[in-house]
């Protein structure tokens, strides 16, 4: 074999590109490298591949017409095993290598034998998190970043692209509820409609006519965070003439407390001053039934939701709190999954043996009057404004973008009728658009890891965990139109890009990334035809359905295409549909 230093370097070596590639669990290193004007097959002989360890370098020469041509790659940060022979061999629209390595790149000691070694300078002058953050999957903890938020004196929002302050001073920070109301009072209660007096309709009923976004309150999802539109600075709505008597009638409504928070010496103090209607709403149900399992016993119930509306009271900041029974009841009350089954049991022994107004004869069968704008709560249509399901659509309801007030980038969105300001009150900003300090993308931005490609990705794993799907189509969330067709292959594979480097090109050092591998078609201008044909896929397949913002989807087939052009052709393109990678 020729040495490196005796190889002349190709006159472009940068037409050549390479990709590294792995799979979790599989101590193997694949790379792909290719030039399209080049057939590797005929047109490089004595092929040759050379391991420079110590500059983390694969060293590929061949003889092409003649001339003797030398591709530098650089290795991605793993461990080699260099006793393991190099496979490699040419085809016909690529070259192919493998490594053999000590450990799957996914190993805990794989992703950190650098800093664990004491080997790498850079590694040691970087923040750890940040350096672990890259070469892990995206973690979407909102419950950790409530914690980190509330922590913090003070909190603004900024605009990713501009640096832009967005929000007032923000203090108070919960999580967002489920907005699966139904279903997890259902799941709770049963759906049988004499199932405890028809407690689940009861409970959505009451949650829609409590729900609404407050001032000086943040609420976080995993994707998005909810403001109030009075929280944001320099944004204009379009006023609605009955969202005064909306917001009005709902302080108005029954089943609220009074919570005062004193400020002293910088702390904070809560104290329950009234409970003025709970106890007359719980006073029908049993009282073994009422000691609900807490919170933390019991993840599947989402309804921890708590609004807060500001009011001025000197010194103190009052705040009233409108919460939904279930909710108050998981908290305030003790109990155990034991009483809860032995009750559900001897209920079921006289399920539909009586009238539901027996059970709870105080109640009236009619229910509570909702207003037309808190009806469109009963079935959970307000999201996170990042994806959504058929189940969380209404045709009554449209999502309208929310841009930046100074330089007009895309930060979320606001659900709305006919135009008109956020139905709740509240906007949902996109934790991939925005900042929660400055300079943004620092080490102490809460939201430095999220991107769109990200986030989605991360929601696409669990709808296939959660719907047993590995089809996807996305579909507009304004026309309700297929716009991008997906194919999970493989949920747990790593990748690393490229182009070779020239001769005198110094060596940088190069991490391999969590991806997923995806088939994906693009439906955006598709006729009739090819739409009523991806309508057919999605009910032969079963394939899950999510909407999302026209321009987001956009945003996502520009990645999927982007990461389409590093496989050689040979391997883009399965089963009529084109082969892709997003990060996770």
């Amino acid at each position: 074999m020729s040495s490196s230093t005796d190889l002349r370097a190709s006159e472009n070596p940068s037409d050549w590109r390479f990709t590294w590639e792995a799979q979790s669990h599989t101590p193997t290193l694949r790379l792909f490298l290719f030039d399209l004007n080049t057939k590797p097959s005929c047109q490089c002989t004595n092929l040759e591949v050379k391991l420079v360890l110590e500059q983390s370098l694969l060293v590929v020469s061949f003889f092409e017409d003649e001339v003797e041509t030398s591709l530098r790659v650089p290795i991605p940060r793993v461990l080699v095993d260099v006793e393991a022979p190099v496979q490699f061999s040419a085809l016909d629209d690529h070259i192919e290598i493998k490594l053999v390595l000590l450990l799957p790149v996914d190993h805990p000691i794989g992703l950190n034998f650098e800093s664990v070694l004491n080997l790498s300078e850079d590694y040691e002058s970087a923040p750890r998190n940040v350096v672990s953050d890259e070469l892990r999957t995206l973690s979407m903890d909102s419950g950790s970043e409530v914690k980190n938020l509330s922590s913090m004196e003070e909190v603004h929002f900024y605009c990713r692209n501009c640096s832009n302050k967005l929000t007032r001073s923000l203090r108070f920070f919960k999580e967002m509820p489920s907005v699966n109301w139904r279903e997890v009072a259902d799941n709770w209660f049963g759906a049988c409609c004499c199932s405890f007096g028809g407690i689940s309709e009861k409970l959505v009923t009451k949650y829609a006519e409590s729900y609404a976004c407050a001032a000086g309150v943040c609420l976080l999802s995993t994707t998005s965070l909810t403001l109030c539109k009075d929280d944001l600075v320099g944004c204009k709505f379009p006023d609605l003439d009955s969202s005064q008597d909306y917001e009005s009638e709902l302080n108005d409504a029954g089943g609220s407390f009074l919570i005062e928070v004193t400020q002293e010496s910088g702390s904070k103090h809560e104290s329950i001053v009234s409970c003025e209607n709970l106890s007359q709403r719980m006073q029908d149900l049993d009282e073994k039934f009422c000691s609900l399992c807490p919170r933390e016993n019991n993840p599947g119930a989402r309804l921890e939701h708590e609004v807060i509306e500001k009011a001025s009271n000197g010194d103190s900041l009052s705040y009233v709190c409108h919460e939904s029974d279930i909710t108050r009841n998981m908290e305030l009350h003790n109990g155990c999954h034991a009483d809860i089954k032995k009750h559900i049991q001897n209920h079921d022994t006289e399920c539909c043996t009586h009238d539901s107004s027996e059970t709870s004869p105080k109640e009236p069968k009619c229910g509570i009057e909702l207003l037309p704008n808190q009806k469109i709560f009963l079935n959970g249509y307000l999201g996170n404004g990042f994806m959504a399901r058929s189940s969380n659509l209404s045709k009554d309801v449209s999502w309208i973008e929310f841009p930046c007030p100074h330089c007009s980038y895309l930060l979320g969105a606001y659900p709305c009728i006919n135009g008109c300001s956020p139905l709740d009150g509240g906007v949902r900003l996109l934790k991939c658009y925005i900042s929660t300090c400055l300079p943004v993308g620092g080490s102490s931005d809460l939201f430095r890891n999220y991107t769109l490609e990200r986030m989605f990705t991360n929601q696409l794993l669990e709808s296939a965990e959660d719907e047993l799907s590995f089809r996807t189509v996305v579909k507009d969330l304004h026309t309700k139109c297929p716009v991008l067709q997906l194919v999970l292959l493989n949920p747990h594979s790593w990748c690393s890009t490229g182009y070779c480097l020239s001769t005198m090109e110094p060596v940088a050092k190069m991490d391999i990334y969590p991806t997923i591998k995806v088939l994906f078609s693009d439906c955006s201008n598709g006729t009739e035809f090819q739409i009523r044909n991806v309508e057919e896929w999605i009910t032969k397949n079963q394939a899950d359905e999510v909407y999302m913002l026209a321009s987001q989807i956009k945003e996502l087939i520009e990645f999927l295409e982007s990461a389409n052009n590093v496989y050689p052709p040979s391997h883009s393109f399965l089963q009529g549909l084109l082969l892709s990678s997003l990060r996770r």
